[in-house]
């Protein structure tokens, strides 16, 4: 049975997997906007909400390749903005690999809602990074830096804004120049929802009540930050991981440590432990897996690498559809 065959007839998104160069599956399926019943293309720019922290991940590395950076710079000494409670002698790599312990402004150990931040502050408002900061900046910390592993939102809010410090660039510009134009990610970027360029999907969230479906746009920032929010398309996610194995954007040392494990503990074995930007799964027959991931209300993405075969899997969902559960399948097929 070929991969095609084993995909839940009722995803809707995209499963894109290719060997070598090689097209193993390609599957496109639901609307990119229901009400015109325009439909998902292989050219359609999807959400891809977390995911976009491997982007953040990278440049960092290449800030760090460049000199103008180490792991072991200090937030205190990178930022010019009154931390109050968060240490400051938290580093670039506790950001990195979720140790730093800084207060997450969606702790998704308590909260499942990711609407529920919106409550009191519209999100329409949330266009830069530093609109995020009143969401965690007065809250202590989690726990003391380097304790242990928590995935952590607010610390690539926090490495984006080291970016943006270093370079006197945003840090979406930044990441067009050093990443997207330099691995020619066309249609990759951080688009507001009121001004979305052509080929953008909505991302819808299913009514019980209704019967119906609506939209995220009250659901997420209007636009991305650190934490996340690039749109993104199939083929450029290729381009991206193809890069990264060239040399185009990091060097090959670089990339083995960011594809390495770097925290976590391993208790849960699909989830497996974290390197820079990339979660790792292991494989005791070889080279370990890596991927990264990402799901905001009404989206879902994951962008998975196998180096003992060259396989590159991207799967997206603007229904949110179970992208985990097609992943699965596709590593029992393959793996």
């Amino acid at each position: 049975m070929g991969i095609k065959e084993t995909i839940d007839k009722d995803f809707r998104g995209i499963i894109y997997v290719e060997q070598n160069d090689t097209v193993l599956c390609e599957s496109i399926t639901g609307f990119a906007n229901i009400a015109n019943r325009i439909p998902n293309t292989i050219d359609t720019r999807f959400e891809s909400a977390s995911a976009g922290k491997v982007f953040v991940a990278v440049a960092i590395m290449q800030l760090i390749e460049q000199g103008r950076l180490s792991f072991d710079d200090t937030i205190g000494e990178l930022l010019d903005i009154d931390l109050h409670y968060i240490d400051k002698e938290v580093t670039v790599r506790q950001l990195l690999v979720h140790t730093s312990g800084v207060p997450d402004y969606f702790d998704e150990s308590v909260m499942e809602d990711y609407e529920y931040l919106w409550k009191d502050i519209p999100n329409y408002r949330i266009r830069r990074n530093s609109d995020l900061f009143s969401l965690f900046i007065d809250k202590p910390m989690m726990y003391p830096k380097g304790e242990k592993f928590s995935y952590n939102n607010s610390g690539y809010v926090l490495l984006a804004a080291v970016i943006e410090n270093i370079t006197g660039m945003t840090f979406d510009r930044y990441l067009k120049q050093s990443i997207f134009d330099a691995c020619n990610m066309t249609s990759t970027g951080y688009f507001a929802f009121d001004s979305l360029p052509a080929r953008c999907s909505d991302s819808y969230i299913f009514c019980p009540e209704t019967n119906s479906f609506r939209t995220n746009i009250y659901s997420v920032e209007v636009q991305g930050s650190g934490a996340g929010g690039a749109f993104i398309t199939v083929a450029d996610i290729v381009r991206f991981w193809k890069a990264l194995m060239n040399g185009t954007l990091i060097s090959a040392d670089m990339f083995a440590q960011m594809i390495s494990k770097q925290s976590g503990t391993g208790e849960d074995p699909e989830e497996g432990w974290y390197g820079y930007g990339v979660w790792i799964i292991d494989n005791p027959a070889g080279k370990d897996y890596a991927y990264f991931q990402g799901c905001d209300p009404g989206a879902g993405f994951l962008s998975e690498y196998d180096p003992n075969t060259g396989t590159i899997s991207v799967l997206v969902s603007n229904y949110c559809d179970n992208v985990w559960a097609e992943m699965r399948k596709i590593r029992a097929e393959l793996y």
